[in-house]
């Protein structure tokens, strides 16, 4: 992660800051000390639903929009059979905040994928309204926090596609007015096997200076590492395991992994059987190595839920959360890197986009770059 000082004393415009106060460096956010909450002579199973019901799941991404929209009918409250994320499960599982993906299938892009993700940010904000005593809209850390301590699930929009953005920053700008929170830096001509063009540096810029973190799962190493040299604010992976455990191209090598770590960003470990295996033992294997390569701080969970993949024995919906952290703290995990694996390593990420942000545009006007200009 980049220093907030780094673009001092250069003019605004692409790639540029205005010449104005310096705001105070950015801060990794080192989590609250931690008070036990299980009693350690209780079975796995109990003191993991005692720790997640003080520190609830923030789940790394959920399908569930996409999915909801081709059916004719649901009511997530009274649950639906259709899915593997409603109200009930969500509440069985213990958990408190969802990323609500709005990733488009890969045949749509240019204005159609810009249209597209316009209606799944729509479509979000009705189901919210539709299930009030159960979900809530949350931008932020705070929100979330709040949604959770009402008894909702805290819905954050994002991650959308890199297409959605159709090269344009206002356009991004728009999104975020709108509650995108997340975007995933792949499958755009700035964004490409070829790694970020000066746009697509451009483009990471205007991210912190909305405060829209990003999201690296599926990008080539090129493009994870020029992230981290230019983002002022931490990224995610919101659905990547070890590569070293497991050879998928979404997953993460060790040498990323240390990379991600120091820059303060943050690995989500999918639940599914292609990244992880076919076991809730193969997962808690990746959850262990990311926390020792990465660190306990740069860890976290991603259910995928709803998003067209198999998952693990024992993990085939939201409710399964608990078996999960029961299985970590039979191999000796502390309570308090579980808290941090949980709620407290999202809870930083955000507040570090929100502090980068709140920086940023004291120092930046917003970019009136154009792909055109920068990359020709």
């Amino acid at each position: 992660m980049a220093d907030l000082q780094d673009d001092l004393h250069t003019r605004t415009g692409a790639g540029g800051l205005d010449d104005l106060p310096v705001p105070p460096t950015a801060q990794a956010f080192p989590p609250e000390p931690y008070a036990p909450v299980s009693d350690p002579d209780d079975e796995p199973l109990a003191r993991a639903h005692a720790v997640l019901a003080a520190h609830p799941v923030a789940d790394g991404y959920s399908g569930l929009p996409r999915t909801l929209k081709h059916l004719p009918w649901y009511d997530l409250e009274l649950g639906e059979s259709a899915v593997d994320t409603d109200l009930p499960r969500l509440r069985e599982g213990r958990v408190g905040a969802l990323f609500w993906s709005l990733h488009l299938p890969e045949a749509v892009d240019g204005d159609r994928a810009v249209g597209a993700t316009l209606e799944q940010l729509d479509l979000v904000k009705t189901v919210v309204r539709a299930h009030p005593d159960g979900l809530r809209l949350a931008y932020d850390a705070g929100q979330a926090i709040d949604a959770r301590n009402c008894g909702r699930v805290a819905v954050l929009p994002g991650p959308a596609g890199a297409a959605a953005l159709g090269d344009c920053l206002g356009i991004l700008r728009s999104l975020h007015a709108l509650g995108l929170r997340v975007l995933t830096l792949s499958g755009a001509s700035w964004a490409s096997e070829e790694g970020l063009t000066r746009f697509g540096e451009e483009v990471v810029r205007e991210m912190n200076r909305l405060g829209v973190l990003a999201d690296l799962s599926g990008a080539c190493a090129d493009t994870i590492r020029r992230t981290f040299a230019i983002s002022k604010a931490p990224a995610l992976c919101t659905r990547s395991a070890a590569r070293a455990l497991r050879p998928h191209p979404a997953n993460l090598p060790d040498d990323l992994l240390v990379e991600l770590g120091a820059a303060g960003g943050l690995c989500m470990v999918p639940l599914t059987a292609a990244q992880t295996g076919p076991t809730v033992r193969d997962v808690a294997d990746h959850l262990d190595h990311v926390r020792t390569v990465a660190g306990p701080q740069s860890v976290g969970l991603s259910g995928t839920y709803d998003a067209g993949t198999a998952h693990p024995l024992e993990l085939g919906d939201a409710s399964c959360y608990p078996r999960l952290i029961a299985e970590l703290l039979r191999r000796g995990w502390d309570e308090s890197d579980v808290a941090l694996l949980t709620w407290g390593n999202v809870q930083r990420v955000l507040r570090g986009a929100a502090f980068t942000a709140r920086a940023a545009q004291l120092r930046r006007e917003p970019s009136t770059a154009t792909i055109a200009e920068l990359d020709g």
